[in-house]
């Protein structure tokens, strides 16, 4: 007897939920591996155009991983050294960032709209920073002294380091293999609906990582340039804050408003410079809203301003931070799911006219009350005919 619907779906279940079992025993051997996955999947399309230009595809991915290479020694060498200066400086100015709020905002705030604002002493919370900052003496000795405690930490954390970018390099160079094994795995009957699916949601995944990253990077610099141009000796820093968060529609240009004002008026620049600041970001929203999203991002991810802050807060609250990194790429791929089951249901019975000859059968005063309040005749089921013997008549 051919199985039933019934059954092949709680099959599929079952299998489902087999594999999300062993994937959550296997989850923290599992990270270096998604991690280059992840890696392969972002430069695959940089690979496949050179492979356009005649070059072979080892040689391809042999060119990226030269490119990266070179791109972390400067970053390490040059651009984390830089990142940390600015963090000392702004370290240093905090103390006249709170002065401010507490002598001119907070009055200004209190006399303008006459609320009360209960302001508590920030000397202390300055003070424990600024100690911690010079006793820190910089993130990689503080994690080395955290690491060094544990010998199997050691060894763990040199593993990944190793097996992350070998596995890359593996899954870069055959990647379309492994593409086209899966695609050969997938049953027969479904396979064009998860050829589908699977081909949206490489376009929206890929538009967001790519994109939004690509975006996040160049508004951060161009912030970064702008307001030290200005004259904001920690523009730059305030530059890569509002770059990296620049993800949630106009939240990066409202801190950077806020913070490159304040550090404007801080340290003590005049009304022009201010002025300026305000230019920097205006300018940096048109940037990104006329020129970067639409070239880089496109309009693939469909992702409303609410959505985006409703999937970065569930997947912090759920997953902690690692959820507030995957929280937007799923979310992408969750809308995919969610426009073809909404497409499906326009399809249904459900959604369309009942079927003909089916109706519903409203009884007794049910329907003659349905049938006054709307106007619509309600026809009387028939009176069957009485099966006993006819009463006899009066002579």
């Amino acid at each position: 007897m051919p199985p039933t619907t019934i059954d092949l779906r709680l099959k599929w279940l079952l299998l489902v939920a087999f594999i999300g079992w062993v994937l959550y025993l296997l989850g923290p051997a599992l990270v270096p591996f998604a991690i280059a996955a992840l890696f392969a999947y972002l430069f695959n399309p940089l690979v496949q155009r050179l492979q356009a230009r005649g070059v072979g595809r080892s040689w391809g991915v042999s060119l990226v991983f030269l490119v990266l290479t070179l791109a972390v020694v400067a970053i390490v060498l040059i651009l984390i050294p830089f990142m940390e200066r600015q963090v000392a400086r702004f370290i240093d100015q905090l103390p006249r960032w709170t002065e401010w709020a507490r002598d001119v905002a907070t009055p200004w705030i209190e006399a303008r709209f006459g609320v009360s604002l209960d302001t508590f002493d920030s000397s202390e919370l300055v003070s424990m920073l600024q100690g911690h900052w010079k006793e820190a003496g910089g993130f990689a000795t503080s994690v080395l002294s955290k690491v060094s405690k544990s010998g199997f930490a050691i060894v763990a954390w040199l593993l990944n380091l190793v097996i992350v970018p070998v596995a890359a390099f593996y899954l870069l160079r055959d990647w379309n293999i492994v593409v086209e094994r899966i695609h050969a795995m997938v049953p027969r009957a479904i396979e064009p609906v998860v050829a589908r699916l699977a081909r949206e949601s490489d376009e929206t995944l890929g538009g967001f990582l790519r994109g939004q990253i690509s975006v996040m990077l160049l508004l951060g610099a161009f912030y970064g340039v702008g307001l030290s141009l200005v004259g904001v000796s920690v523009g730059p820093l305030i530059g890569m804050i509002a770059g990296l968060i620049s993800f949630v529609p106009y939240m990066g240009a409202i801190v950077g408003v806020g913070m490159g004002v304040i550090a404007a008026v801080v340290q003590g620049l005049d009304t022009v410079h201010v002025i300026f600041v305000l230019v920097v970001f205006v300018v940096g929203q048109l940037l990104e809203g006329y020129v970067l999203v639409p070239k880089l991002v496109g309009d693939k991810i469909g992702l409303h301003p609410v959505a985006v802050m409703f999937a970065i807060l569930a997947g912090g609250e759920l997953f902690g931070f690692i959820g507030v990194l995957l929280a937007l790429p799923l979310a992408a791929v969750v809308m995919v799911l969610l426009r073809y089951a909404y497409e499906r249901y326009t399809q249904s019975e459900m959604y369309h006219d009942a079927p003909a000859g089916s109706a519903i059968v409203l009884e007794g005063n049910i329907a003659a009350a349905s049938s006054e309040a709307s106007g619509i005749a309600v026809d009387a089921p028939p009176v069957a005919p009485p099966t006993g013997p006819a009463p006899a008549s009066d002579a």
